[in-house]
């Protein structure tokens, strides 16, 4: 029997993994980049692609690299734990050689159009039109997976600004920031609420005369303490449900933790949201940036005149230069023809991968879900699923509609255990805790790293048990560049909190499956 050809829209980090998981079902990938190079949004250039994500020089990834690794091929330990775009596409390279995925590349190929085959009904089949050179070929595919990510169409919500089209100064939006040295001695609006907004502002304060940022988010620092572990690795803990939700009905306990370096309040950056109902913004600086008086905490903008902003509370900013606005990105699908709509930013997906209007799944979307957490291990988790599914088959009448919003965010650990009990790869921790207690103590108290998804089920890999126990090891590697003696200081309080909390943990451990 012939192998499903299956055709790969994009070669971003979920091409390369969709590539690979085709590889790991024995289905036979063909990708489509209309670039000349891997990569996707995470790869920089000097000057913005049109059709392609792009990011500003100095980006530094916010979740660790133990969180958003591949779940098969750790990133080297001596990798530092938040990498520069620079080393991350240094990473995406090593993956691509190890699992020789680029040979399955047709680089500087644009994806014109999908549609439906005339028998599709039948043989589930799809035409596929691709471009290069300007010469256009049709191809026939069994499945597709589009890849193309949701960092493509800036989102330029200019109907909210009242006079902005009287403003003389600059304007753009945060997809076309490269550089800060263009800011040098000027006043800049920075207008925005999720990390690229306040890694602009923090960035640009550096030479700018004076920033002011309309931020109404939650900060959180890359490490916590006190063992200078990565922020996201303590929340993204199995374990962590039951504290907040089946042990305590409050949100107490991580509330505390986006406070323990500074007082929101006293920064003005308490939002009114509830903690981790929308996504956290990682960053170590914003608060020296504040103390310093080159960047101001500003309300909402209410409107703009020819060269000042007017802000809620009436105060008002004179001689502004530029506006900059990090106010996210649309998504859409233009080659997908009759198949998948989006209505408002929206798009009704099964598990948020499956079309449910096909009558067949044999088309999935990979990497639009945005969760509180590291994508790449959900888009890793829902392609590993989405090939599973193409090669045996599967039942859609049961497909509800599920609407996904681009700006609402799901959780990281939620998720991923839906997706792996989906594929048959979620780890029974308490089965671990009879068998093999070392593996299921570091499961459930530790981070829930991508590791834990290849113990069991397809895609099985045997070194995974040793990635879950050594990954602390990696944490430290990169930051231990020079030896020093270890000077432990003994705190029995947190000491004895650690047990109290250990023994109601490991009395609710058996009711988590």
């Amino acid at each position: 029997m012939a192998k499903q050809r299956v055709a790969i829209v994009g070669a971003g980090v979920c091409g390369l993994i969709s590539i690979k998981c085709c590889l790991d079902e024995g289905l036979e990938p063909t990708c489509f980049e209309r670039s000349s190079d891997i990569g996707g949004l995470w790869r920089y250039e000097e000057n913005p692609e049109e059709g392609r994500p792009s990011i500003y020089k100095s980006v530094i990834i916010n979740t660790s690299k133990e969180m958003m690794c591949f779940s098969d091929y750790p990133i080297p330990d001596d990798f530092p734990n938040f990498m520069h775009n620079s080393r991350l596409m240094e990473y995406f390279r090593m993956y691509a050689k190890h699992f020789d995925l680029l040979r399955y590349i047709h680089f500087k190929t644009n994806v014109c159009s999908i549609r439906k085959r005339p028998n599709f009904s039948s043989t589930s089949q799809w035409d596929v039109v691709t471009e290069i050179d300007g010469k256009k070929e049709s191809s026939i595919f069994d499945r597709i997976m589009v890849c193309t990510g949701h960092h493509t169409y800036p989102q330029m919500p200019l109907q909210y600004f009242p006079g902005l089209v009287k403003f003389k100064g600059h304007f753009f939006h945060s997809r076309d920031y490269k550089e800060p040295f263009r800011f040098s001695g000027k006043r800049v609006v920075v207008i925005g609420i999720g990390n690229s907004g306040v890694d602009l502002a923090v960035e640009i304060s550096h030479t700018a005369e004076q920033v002011h940022l309309n931020y109404r988010g939650i900060t959180m620092p890359h490490l916590k303490t006190p063992r200078s572990r990565p922020a996201l690795l303590f929340l993204m803990a199995p374990g962590r449900l039951l504290v907040h939700g089946g042990l305590s009905n409050t949100h107490t306990p991580l509330r505390r933790c986006p406070n323990a370096k500074f007082n929101h309040t006293n920064y003005g950056l308490q939002p009114r949201h509830r903690f981790l109902s929308q996504h956290p913004t990682i960053n170590d600086a914003l608060q020296n940036c504040i103390l310093s008086g080159r960047l101001l905490v500003e309300p909402n903008v209410r409107e703009f005149t020819e060269t000042a902003t007017i802000f809620e509370d009436n105060t008002k900013e004179e001689n502004v230069d530029v506006i900059v606005f990090a106010t996210g990105y649309n998504f859409s699908f233009p080659f997908l023809e009759d198949c998948v709509e989006v209505v408002e930013n929206q798009i009704s997906l099964y598990k948020y991968v499956f079309p449910p209007r096909l009558e067949k799944p044999t088309l999935a979307i990979i990497g639009l879900v945005q969760v509180l957490g590291a994508v790449m291990p959900v888009a890793e988790l829902q392609a590993r699923w989405a090939t599973r599914v193409f090669k045996d088959g599967g039942p859609v009448s049961i497909f509800p509609l599920l609407n996904l919003p681009l700006h609402s965010r799901y959780d990281y650990v939620d998720y991923m255990d839906e997706l792996a009990c989906q594929l048959g790869v979620k780890p029974s921790l308490p089965s671990l805790f009879l068998t093999d207690p070392k593996l299921a103590w570091e499961g459930f108290f530790g981070p829930c790293t991508p590791y834990q998804f290849r113990l069991r089920g397809p895609g099985k890999w045997d070194r995974a048990r040793n990635a879950i126990l050594t990954q602390h090891e990696r944490i430290l590697k990169s930051t231990r560049t020079r030896a020093v003696e270890d000077s432990p200081s003994w705190n029995l309080l947190p000491f004895c909190s650690n047990v109290v909390l250990i023994v109601a943990l490991l009395a609710a451990a058996f009711a988590y499956l």
